[in-house]
């Protein structure tokens, strides 16, 4: 059995968060997931129908009493209850390395969270993968519901770093949304640093191809509470120059231009259908994501 990395699973997250049931709020490649039947056959649940023998097919499922009355080998298909496609995308560019003082980066933290997803992912048995990624994708996961693609991906996630590169938020998009070929849902951690029309430009790509959209915007305490006093030498990151400065004289400015950027995302997610859910990584994640997944299974209920 595959063994799986646990740094990135707190079990405070999955108790409460792996009681929920991940529900995609779209009709995805034909069928509705969560609780429901698809149209692609597979060997679980209920029975659909024959098909003959092939050579690598499992004995198992052969029907012996057909063979029998027929002397003819032929298979029990049976439909599927979950063919949910979920794609998690991780931004590790130099800035998600930033955390306050004794506090977990936005990095770890969102790590942490794809980790706890995937895990209730797979517990449905629904397809996760994984797509890491700066101003390029460095590292992918494809999706699949074997427990050994888990440990894939919790390896990827255990091996990943935050590197001292840019985010291209807007570029990566476009990228994955030509990589994308069957409808699925996709949910984006990122503290989406780049320019806000070229992430949702990005963002409309995806959508336009059918995918269900989660974007957690993932921010610092730091960096939404702006709380320095003293003169302080700001460090630049993703090559940008370090700035000694008065922080009191710059507070105000700082803050209405984080929050015109941030809503000027979730603006453009508003358009598109896309859900947006802001995280300040000192908010106990297990409280975010069940806050988020209780919601969403409640307007998935409404509509039906």
């Amino acid at each position: 059995m595959t063994e799986i990395p646990t740094n990135y699973l707190d079990p405070r997250v999955l108790n409460k968060v792996g009681r929920l049931e991940l529900r995609a709020r779209l009709v995805v490649e034909g069928f509705v997931t969560g609780m429901h039947k698809s149209p692609y056959r597979g060997f679980s649940v209920e029975f659909a129908q024959h098909r003959e023998y092939v050579p690598g097919d499992d004995l198992r499922h052969l029907d012996w009493k057909i063979f029998g009355k027929a002397d003819r080998f032929v298979v029990k298909q049976y439909e599927e209850e979950t063919n949910l496609r979920a794609h998690l995308f991780l931004d590790q560019s130099e800035s998600m390395n930033y955390a306050h003082d004794g506090g977990m980066s936005k990095f770890d933290y969102a790590a942490t969270a794809c980790a706890s997803l995937a895990f209730l992912i797979q517990q449905q048995a629904d397809a996760v993968g994984l797509t890491l990624f700066d101003e390029k994708v460095a590292r992918q996961v494809p999706p699949s519901n074997t427990r050994a693609n888990l440990g894939n991906l919790f390896t990827a996630l255990e091996q990943a770093q935050s590197r001292e590169q840019k985010t291209k938020v807007g570029a990566v998009l476009h990228e994955l949304a030509n990589q994308l070929r069957q409808r699925g849902m996709v949910m984006i951690f990122s503290d989406l640093f780049d320019e806000p029309d070229a992430v949702i430009k990005g963002l409309r790509e995806i959508r336009s191809r059918g995918h269900d959209i989660v974007v957690f915007h993932v921010l610092d305490r730091d960096e939404v509470e702006f709380p320095f006093e003293r003169m302080t030498l700001f460090k630049g990151l993703e090559q940008m120059p370090e700035l000694l400065c008065d922080p009191k004289s710059l507070r105000e400015a700082y803050l209405a231009e984080i929050e015109g950027f941030a809503e000027r995302i979730r603006k453009g997610c508003l358009a598109q259908r896309i859900d947006y859910v802001r995280i300040v990584d000192d908010a106990p994640l297990d409280v975010v994501l069940t806050s988020y997944l209780s919601a969403r299974a409640s307007r998935t209920k409404r509509r039906k």
